[in-house]
């Protein structure tokens, strides 16, 4: 450490403090081609269900379209 740095520059290198709030046994067994494979997999289930949502509201548009058009 240098006796003559400002006080933001103390804690650099191997002085510098590690993020520890998250499990950090959890976080440092990943490597970073899992977390990218799970933050994929997220990502992919999120798209799944945006698609089902716009096909169920697409279904239901049509239902009140007919429903609508029965009745005039």
């Amino acid at each position: 450490m240098d006796p003559y740095a400002k006080p933001g520059e103390r804690k650099v290198g191997e002085h510098r403090p590690r993020i520890e709030h998250v499990a950090p046994e959890k976080t440092r067994q990943k490597n970073r081609q899992q977390r990218q494979a799970e933050k994929q997999q997220v990502a992919a289930e999120r798209r799944a269900i945006k698609k089902s949502a716009r096909r169920h509201l697409q279904r239901q548009l049509l239902r009140d379209l007919d429903a609508t058009e029965a009745n005039d």
